[in-house]
C-alpha cells in the first residue's frame, strides 16, 4: 500500500519503479512490469468481482476477476501489478482477504478460485487507512509518502526546466521567476493555511501546480514551430510583463480557493509583496478585481 495525501508523489513513485525495472530487462536483472490500474469505488461490487445475471443465471466476470485471470494465464516471465487507485473501505476490501493471505487466491461467488502467480502483485494507492480494518492493514506492506518531505522545490525546478526554450534562454526571466517563487510560494502557502478559510480543502503541491498551469497558458505562444519563430522583441516584451504575469497567476491559485474573509486578508498580504517587488498594480479595489491584459500590458478591471 502506497499511502499519502494528494501531491505526495505516490503515482510517480511506482511509475518510476515500473519504468526502471522494465528498462533493466535487457540487462537480465529485472523483468518487464505491466501495471493495470482501476478505481474500485468507481464501479459496483458486482462489476468489480463479477455477478450472476438474474435473467440468464450466467456468470459475468468482473473487472478485477478479468485482470487477475489474464495475468495468471500469462506464461511470460513479465511481472504484473494490479493497482487499486482509490479509497480503501470495509465493503470491497474484505473480499480481498484471501488474496492478501499467503495463499494468494481470489475467491469469487461463482465458486471459481483464481491462484495468483509469484509474478503478480496487488498494490493500493490510497490517501489514508481510516476505515481499513486491522486485518487488512496487517496483511500489507506500507510505503508512506509525505508532501511535507517532498516540499515545493522539486515541482518548481521541474516546471522551470519545461519552459519554452526561448524563455529559458532569457536570464532575466529565469532569474525573476526563480526569485519570485523563492520569496512568495512557501510564504503564500503558509499564510493560506494560517489565515484563509477554504471552501474546499487543497494541498500546497496542487495549488503551486495550479499557479504553474496558469503561467503555461501565458507562455504557450512562445513555443517555436517550423512556421512560427519567436523574435528577440517578443522576449523583451515578455521580460517587461513577467512579474505581473506571475502575480496574476499567484493571486488566482494561492488566493483563489478562499472565501470573502480570506480574500480581504490575502489582499492586504499581497499588496505588501507587490510593494516589496516594485510591481505596478492598481491601488484601488482589491487584487481580485483586476486581470492582466498582456496585449496592452495593463491591468484591466473585470467589470
Amino acid at each position: 500500500m502506497i499511502v499519502g495525501p494528494t501531491g505526495g508523489g505516490k503515482t510517480s513513485n511506482y511509475r518510476v519503479l515500473q519504468e526502471a525495472c522494465s528498462s533493466l530487462r535487457e540487462e537480465e536483472l529485472f523483468e518487464k512490469v505491466h501495471c493495470n490500474i482501476l478505481n474500485p469505488k468507481s464501479i459496483t461490487m458486482d462489476q468489480l468481482y463479477g455477478f450472476a445475471d438474474p435473467s440468464t443465471n450466467e456468470w459475468q466476470d468482473g473487472v478485477l476477476a478479468k485482470l487477475v485471470l489474464d495475468a495468471s494465464k500469462d506464461e511470460t516471465p513479465d511481472k504484473f501489478w494490479i493497482m487499486f487507485d482509490g479509497p480503501v473501505d470495509a465493503i470491497w476490501i474484505e473480499n480481498m482477504n484471501t488474496v492478501l493471505d499467503d495463499n494468494k487466491k481470489l475467491c469469487l461467488n461463482s465458486g471459481q478460485i483464481i491462484q495468483l502467480t509469484p509474478r503478480m502483485t496487488m498494490m493500493f494507492e490510497v490517501e489514508d487507512l481510516a476505515v481499513a480494518s486491522p486485518a487488512t492493514v496487517s496483511r500489507c506492506g506500507m510505503v508512506y509518502m509525505e508532501p511535507q518531505s517532498l516540499t515545493l522545490k522539486p515541482l518548481i525546478k521541474s516546471w522551470m526546466n519545461s519552459l519554452p526554450p526561448k524563455i529559458s534562454e532569457s536570464k532575466f526571466i529565469f532569474k525573476t521567476l526563480n526569485d519570485l517563487f523563492e520569496d512568495m510560494m512557501d510564504d503564500g502557502c503558509y499564510f493560506l493555511r494560517r489565515n484563509m478559510p477554504e471552501m474546499v480543502g487543497t494541498v500546497d503541491n496542487n495549488i503551486c501546480q495550479s499557479s504553474m498551469r496558469l503561467m503555461d497558458c501565458f507562455f504557450a505562444k512562445y513555443f517555436e514551430t517550423e512556421i512560427k519563430k519567436i523574435t528577440p522583441e517578443q522576449i523583451k516584451d515578455l521580460e517587461k510583463q513577467i512579474k505581473e504575469i506571475f502575480c496574476f497567476c499567484f493571486i488566482w491559485s494561492i488566493g483563489g480557493t478562499t472565501n470573502a474573509v480570506g480574500r480581504e486578508r490575502f489582499n492586504k498580504w499581497m499588496r505588501e509583496r507587490l510593494t516589496k517587488h516594485k510591481i505596478d498594480f492598481p491601488a484601488e479595489k482589491t487584487v481580485y478585481d483586476w486581470f492582466l491584459n498582456v496585449e496592452k500590458n495593463e491591468w484591466v478591471g473585470w467589470l
